[in-house]
């Protein structure tokens, strides 16, 4: 089993490394690395809710894949509470590189889109975390068993709302980094040219310069160890979130192929 992952503050990554704990021999790769035929009798993708949708990269990464039509595929994607239609676009993006969709789940995590507030108080995030292991163990009990069933989605008005503003945002998310800014107290340490999925920050003169193809992943301000970065005139007010069972360095140094 191979199971590709996308995630910028972690809550994507602790989803497939706990899938993948539950299967020997099962590896775990980013879809930041590009792939082309993919051999494998199962694979899975795990990536969060972007926008109410999938995530442009996620969509490139697998567009470009080869993937035998009789492979067992199962996704999840990983949310704050809406996962709208993101399943739905998700499972015919893949049916048009060949595989059906057997098995499509969301998970609820704490959120991490910041320029809306905080991820709430540690024992909502927790509470969070234990309904998701929850989850995922019948997840995993369904792949087990090579079920297939019908995506997991939002509301009818959800999916039709959420999914328009969706398309209307998508051709517009990678110059929303012009929004970023860097206070004094960066400390040119470079962590967020290193996490970022997009490969969209520089350090100019010791300080992040964002180059125009944002994701909106925002792991640069969540991880930002100086709480130095901000988005708007809002984010300096609110509490900063990745998953507490991820590191920076994990995120770093996670498989890439």
């Amino acid at each position: 089993m191979i199971i590709y992952y996308y995630s910028g503050t972690g809550n994507s990554l602790w989803t497939a490394r706990t899938i993948a704990a539950e299967f020997q021999n099962a590896r775990i790769a980013t879809m930041i690395k590009s792939e082309s035929k993919v051999e494998s009798d199962t694979i899975g993708f795990v990536f969060p809710v972007h926008m109410w949708g999938v995530p442009r990269r996620v969509i490139e990464f697998v567009n470009q894949l080869h993937i035998d039509p009789e492979t067992y595929c199962f996704a999840v994607a990983v949310n704050a509470g809406q996962v709208s239609g993101t399943l739905v676009q998700f499972k015919r993006i893949l049916q048009k590189r060949g595989p059906r969709l057997a098995l499509g789940r969301d998970i609820v995590l704490a959120s991490n889109y910041i320029p809306w507030g905080g991820p709430g108080p540690e024992q909502r995030i927790r509470e969070r975390i234990a309904a998701a292991r929850e989850k995922i163990a019948s997840i995993v009990a369904s792949i087990r068993e090579r079920e297939t069933a019908p995506v997991d989605k939002g509301p009818w008005w959800q999916r039709i709302l959420f999914t328009a503003i969706y398309k209307m945002s998508f051709k517009h998310v990678p110059a929303m980094d012009k929004r970023f800014f860097v206070e004094d107290t960066c400390n040119s340490c470079g962590v967020c040219e290193k996490v970022c999925i997009a490969d969209n920050i520089r350090l100019v003169e010791g300080k992040p310069v964002w180059g125009g193809g944002c994701e909106q992943c925002l792991a640069c301000i969540q991880w930002c160890p100086q709480q130095a970065i901000q988005y708007g005139p809002k984010t300096s007010a609110y509490q900063r979130y990745h998953h507490p069972d991820i590191t920076v360095k994990m995120m770093i140094e996670s498989p890439r192929n």
